[in-house]
């Protein structure tokens, strides 16, 4: 602008170039003031005319129609030439045409929307939809649904044809639709009642269990089976085959070594047998009369709805046993409720010899070697347990006095209302509690959901004593309701006392135990959360 204002005063001499960029700014100029006129007389209808179609409508582009035909604009809408650092072409020129081409997308008119309604058929989207289920896998060699089916392009067929769906993934359908159904004119929903047939991607509980047996069967073929990674498997549950060698490792009885194993076996079976001959025969002396009276006493109260338990070939196993294990262990001695500990690890041993149900097989066909092995094993792995519950069985069982404490700490934290209800009906908790720790909650469930409780037991870190304590909490709680809506101390009790259980299987003691591992997560150490003020 300051060169065009020089070039205007008398006696100014400029160069050439000068006098060309001049020339260029005036012809600038007059195509700007074109511009601006011819905007300003059709401001109203300068996109509603009928050369230019309004920004983002819909236009139909066949063959030979990739560009849009030219208007006849005048000849001064001349854009500039491009950039001036590069002088070796003349470059055409772009019309305003083009530069509207490439702007229609602004927006829409209302005036022209009549020209751009269009609508979508129905049938096509059934037919399309039923093409679809036609190339599923599950309908192969089945009806098909070719009446409906619209006409695929070729590079549709092509695609469909490349289509290969795995047939292992997923399950066929156990009604697939028919034609007259998906074609129905009556249906509203034509396309959902057709997807709804789709199978959706899933294993069966068959196929679960398949993978998880063989998991185990892989770990326990090795030659040294890695405990941790047992632990990882056997805490969601051991199959009845692999469950006696995996207890037997997992309570540190049998050497995960292979060629260790029989060794070991056969040396602490005769020790057994060893001790029962040394210590057994004092049972009838004045010191240790009362001990073994109590035992003998204890073992037909044991599950007595158990058929196996009420065999007296079983009773005398278990009285040899418990009789064994407190003479070896003077500082606590037998405690009532330690009988019931004794019948998982003799049903889960007994289970690798015999076929059908343990708990209602005939004992008198089982020979004397089983039971005698059975026996053995039996008495080393509740040994290693009891072990880890030493305070539980000592004078007073401050073990189980400290942890009914701590359980009540627990539901205060977790469910304060429960706590206040049981408060208000003057229940203590020592007194439904206390045999829930002695026993391990084997009078409060089917012996079937007991073992199914302990292969977690067996793989959590002080499983039977630590992580039992949020198993207690999440079992207390998972009844509040229920105690909430009783009113008196007696229905309270009778109801805790025989809780509905009879009827649980394996899912429930998989989600009683998931909800208690989240328990522990939030408290990871009892003594330091629950023995704080409320």
């Amino acid at each position: 602008l300051t060169l065009f204002i020089s070039l205007m005063k008398p006696k100014v001499k400029v160069s050439r170039a000068s006098t060309d960029v001049c020339t260029k700014m005036v012809k600038c100029f007059g195509m700007l003031w074109d511009l601006k006129a011819r905007m300003t007389e059709n401001s109203g209808t300068f996109w509603k005319n009928g050369l230019h179609k309004p920004p983002g409508s819909i236009k139909r582009v066949g063959r030979g129609q990739g560009k849009v035909a030219s208007q006849n604009l005048p000849k001064t809408l001349v854009m500039l030439k491009k950039p001036p650092w590069n002088h070796d072409k003349d470059y055409d020129q772009v019309k305003f045409d083009e530069f509207n081409s490439k702007m229609d997308d602004v927006w829409l008119d209302d005036s022209n929307s009549a020209d751009l309604e269009f609508s979508i058929d129905p049938s096509e989207v059934v037919g399309t939809g039923i093409s679809k289920l036609n190339l599923h896998p599950s309908l192969s060699g089945r009806e098909a649904h070719s009446p409906s089916r619209p006409t695929l392009l070729p590079r549709q067929k092509a695609r469909s044809s490349e289509t290969q769906v795995p047939r292992n993934i997923y399950t066929p359908p156990p009604h697939p639709p028919s034609t007259a159904a998906l074609n129905s004119p009556s249906s509203t929903t034509s396309v959902d009642n057709a997807m709804r047939h789709v199978a959706v991607p899933r294993l069966s509980s068959t196929s679960r269990e398949e993978k998880h047996v063989a998991k185990f069967t892989a770990l326990l073929a090795e030659e040294c089976p890695d405990l941790d990674n047992l632990r990882k498997i056997a805490w969601f549950g051991c199959p009845k085959e692999h469950r006696p060698d995996v207890w037997q490792m997992l309570s540190g009885y049998l050497p995960p070594n292979k060629s260790r194993r029989v060794e070991t076996l056969q040396r602490k079976r005769s020790e057994y047998w060893r001790f029962v001959k040394q210590y057994f025969k004092t049972r009838t002396d004045a010191n240790f009369s009362g001990l073994y009276h109590q035992i003998h006493i204890d073992i037909p109260r044991t599950n007595p709805t158990v058929k196996l338990f009420q065999h007296e070939k079983v009773q005398s196993a278990f009285e040899r046993i418990l009789y064994v294990w407190a003479y070896r262990n003077p500082g606590s001695g037998y405690v009532q409720g330690i009988n019931d500990l004794v019948t998982p690890f003799y049903v889960v041993f007994l289970a690798r010899y015999v076929d059908d149900e343990v708990e209602t097989t005939n004992v008198d066909n089982i020979s004397d070697e089983i039971l005698s092995n059975t026996e053995a094993d039996t008495y080393w792995c509740l040994s290693k347990l009891l072990d880890n519950l030493h305070d539980n069985y000592t004078f007073a069982q401050p073990g189980i006095q400290m942890k009914v404490h701590d359980l009540r700490r627990l539901v205060q934290r977790m469910d304060g209302t429960l706590d206040k209800h049981l408060e208000v009906n003057m229940i203590e908790y020592l007194q439904f509690s206390f045999r829930w720790m002695n026993n391990l909650l084997m009078r409060e469930l089917p012996l079937r959901c007991t073992i199914r409780l302990w292969d977690t037991y067996m793989c959590e870190p002080n499983g039977f004593s630590h992580f039992h304590l949020y198993v207690c909490a999440k079992f207390l709680t998972k009844w509040s309701k229920v105690i909430k809506s009783l009113t008196d101390f007696q229905a309270v009790m009778i109801f805790l006392q025989s809780l509905p259980t009879t009827k649980w299987t394996d899912d429930d003691i998989a989600e009683l135990v998931s909800e208690a591992f989240q328990l522990k997560c939030l408290f990871p150490k009892a003594v330091t959360h629950v023995a704080g003020t409320t």
